[in-house]
This record gives structure tokens, C-alpha cells and sequence, in this order.
């Protein structure tokens, strides 16, 4: 066993390299540079330090140090340093220090390249784990055992929040791993996985753990400089996972449809619009036969379905309404008559509002009148 812990296996050869480099001065051969470096490669492997590894092979140096890189032959007078022998000392140090550099930089590059290796490997590995577990793919229980790994308990209830941006990221970029370090630095290690899919930051969480999801939010939503952030709601087991994961999916893309105002937004409170979108021929009928009429207005449905959409949305208060869409109040009683007068329905009517409401959600979650039916 070498210093350091090192085992002797490593120094395999070490010993007669520095002997012939003193007593010839050669250089390292071809065969005993690929030696280094592939023994550099096996102590990587092995998990041994490099920093370890270096003091060990300068350890074995001085312990191995050649006799004839140290002699030197004294002249009549009495100095070191004169004649041939003096010399020939000299070019033997020089000699040795320079098999000593080759031979550890061989072994360096070797226990890199090893290294650089093992990276790509997990890196590899991890995304192929992110994308079956996003995805459900692969046999479950082989899944939360490869989950164990990356710090994840998938027999627990875990929740998925997903963050969107004006740019898409990948794993790399400053944005992810910004969002990480902030989320290291205040819980530690909370078997949080923290990764990117399609361009956006998703954070996998335990169920139990709200508050891990909420700060995540938060740092996405300043990293992305004002992105949009969903968050699913918790489930159990690895089918929980991608149930939460599409859940957060679907509540952004509902946020586009409908264009919700707050940067975060919870599944859990928008369960209304998938309920309302579930039995799709119902709601084509609704908006057809609801607002259809609109159409015959001057300048066609989409200002009067935008009209409806704002005047809700300000609780039905026509000042506030009026003012969202820059109009005069009398400008927007003209609209809501308007419309009154197409469909047979009154906005100001609680028993019409309701059906107006629900068409008009309709409407945007299927993009009519963009879109026909």
C-alpha cells in the first residue's frame, strides 16, 4: 500500500521508469505512456482522489529515487560540480524530474478522461430516468429503484411544477442551474429533483413539501424574467409523477387559451376548465348555438366574445370593464346591447350570465371563431 491509501497498483512500473530514465535518460515510451494513462483510467474508476493520487506518485519519487541521479563525482579539489561526472549527475536529476513529469501527466490525463467519461455516462443516465419517468415509461418498480439514485421516493406522494419562460433551457444553462443553487441553499437535500423538459425548468417534489414548490416558483419566475409557472397537483406512486407533470402541462397551456392573469397558478384551483371541456360535442353546441349570432355583427364574433370575456372577468362592474378595454361606458352598453339583441341573452341577466360565461370560456379554450368546428 502506498502513502496516502493508495493501493500499490497503481505505482505498477513506476519504480523501473525512473531507474532507466536516471541510468539511460530516455524519455517515456510509447507503450509506458498508454500504461500510465490506462492505470490513471482504473484509479479513477476506483474512486480515488487525484490529488491523493499525485502525492502518491511523488511519495514513491523520493522512496524510489534512483542512486545514480543522486551521485556525483567529487573533483581532486574537493567541489561537486566540476568535471564530467558533475555532469552527468546533472542530466540524471534532469532526467528523472522530467520522467516524473510524463509519468504523472500521462496518469492525469488518463484519470480525466475517465472522468469525463463517467459524466457523460450519468448525464445520460439521468436523462433517460427523467424522460421515462415523465413519460411513464419503463417497469415501475425498476423505475423507483433508478429514482432511489437521483434522491427521489416514488412509494411517496410527489407533486411537479413546471416554469416556461420567453426562451426555451436546457440543463446547462445559467437560468436551471440558478434556480438549483437557490434551492440547495434553502432546503438542502429534500429529494428535490430539479431538471428541464421541452425547454422549461421542472422541479419534482415531495407532496408534503408545498413549501419547496412554492419558493421554486418564485426563483423561476425572477430567473425566467418573468416566466409562467404550474404547478400539479400531488399524487402517489411513479404514475403520480406523470400525473402531476401533465396536470402542470395542461394548466399552462389553459393559461395561454384563456390568458390568466398570475405567474403562478395551481391545478388544484382551475379544475373548473377541464370539467367544462371534458364532453367536447356539448361544449361545440354550447358555443355555437350561444354565441354563433355574433358572427352577423360588424367586424365579425371575436370583439364581441372579447367584450363578454373582459366584462366578466372585471365581476360585471362596466366602469372597470370599460376602462380594461379602453373604451367609454357608453361604448361598452352599446357592445353588452348588442349582443343582447344577437343572441337573446343579457349579459346583465344573472340567469343569461351564466350561459354567456360558460360559452365564452368555451369559445377561448377551443379558439373560436379562429377555429372552425
Amino acid at each position: 500500500m502506498a502513502e496516502n491509501g493508495i493501493p500499490d497498483e497503481f505505482l505498477d512500473g513506476y519504480a523501473r521508469i525512473l531507474e532507466a530514465a536516471a541510468s539511460t535518460g530516455r524519455r517515456l515510451t510509447r507503450d509506458e505512456m498508454l500504461a500510465r494513462r490506462e492505470l490513471g483510467e482504473r484509479a479513477a474508476e476506483a474512486g480515488f482522489g487525484l490529488r491523493a493520487l499525485i502525492g502518491a506518485h511523488l511519495a514513491a519519487a523520493r522512496a524510489h529515487w534512483p542512486v545514480t541521479a543522486s551521485t556525483r563525482t567529487a573533483s581532486p579539489r574537493g567541489d561537486s560540480g566540476g568535471g564530467t561526472g558533475g555532469s552527468g549527475a546533472s542530466g540524471s536529476v534532469d532526467s528523472v524530474l522530467a520522467a516524473v513529469e510524463q509519468a504523472v501527466d500521462a496518469f492525469a490525463e488518463g484519470y480525466e478522461r475517465a472522468q469525463r467519461l463517467a459524466v457523460r455516462q450519468e448525464v445520460a443516465a439521468r436523462r433517460e430516468f427523467i424522460d421515462d419517468l415523465l413519460y411513464g415509461r419503463s417497469d415501475p418498480g425498476r423505475l423507483a429503484e433508478r429514482a432511489e439514485r437521483f434522491g427521489l421516493r416514488l412509494s411517496y406522494e410527489h407533486a411537479v411544477a413546471v416554469a416556461e419562460g420567453f426562451v426555451a433551457y436546457d440543463e446547462e444553462d445559467a437560468v436551471p442551474r440558478s434556480v438549483e443553487q437557490a434551492l440547495i441553499s434553502r432546503f438542502g437535500d429534500r429529494n428535490v429533483l430539479l431538471t428541464t423538459k421541452a425547454g422549461r425548468l421542472v422541479c419534482i417534489a415531495p407532496g408534503d413539501q408545498g413549501e419547496v414548490l412554492a419558493y421554486f416558483a418564485k426563483q423561476a419566475f425572477a430567473a425566467t424574467d418573468g416566466g409562467r409557472v404550474a404547478i400539479g397537483r400531488p399524487r402517489p406512486g411513479v404514475g403520480g409523477v406523470v400525473w402531476s407533470y401533465e396536470e402542470a402541462l395542461n394548466v399552462l397551456d389553459l393559461a395561454d387559451r384563456l390568458d390568466l392573469d398570475g405567474p403562478v397558478l395551481h391545478a388544484a384551483d382551475l379544475l373548473v376548465y377541464p370539467v367544462l371541456t371534458r364532453d367536447r360535442e356539448a361544449m361545440t353546441e354550447l358555443v355555437l348555438s350561444t354565441l354563433g349570432p355574433l358572427e352577423a355583427a360588424r367586424g365579425g364574433a371575436e370583439p364581441l366574445i372579447e367584450t363578454l370575456s373582459v366584462y366578466f372577468e372585471a365581476g360585471c362592474v362596466a366602469a372597470e370593464a370599460a376602462r380594461r378595454l379602453s373604451l367609454s361606458v357608453r361604448a361598452l352598453t352599446y357592445r353588452l346591447e348588442r349582443i343582447h339583441k344577437l343572441t337573446g341573452a343579457d349579459p346583465a341577466d344573472p340567469v343569461h350570465r351564466y350561459t354567456l360565461q360558460t360559452a365564452v370560456i368555451g369559445a377561448r379554450l377551443m379558439d373560436w371563431p379562429a377555429k372552425t368546428f
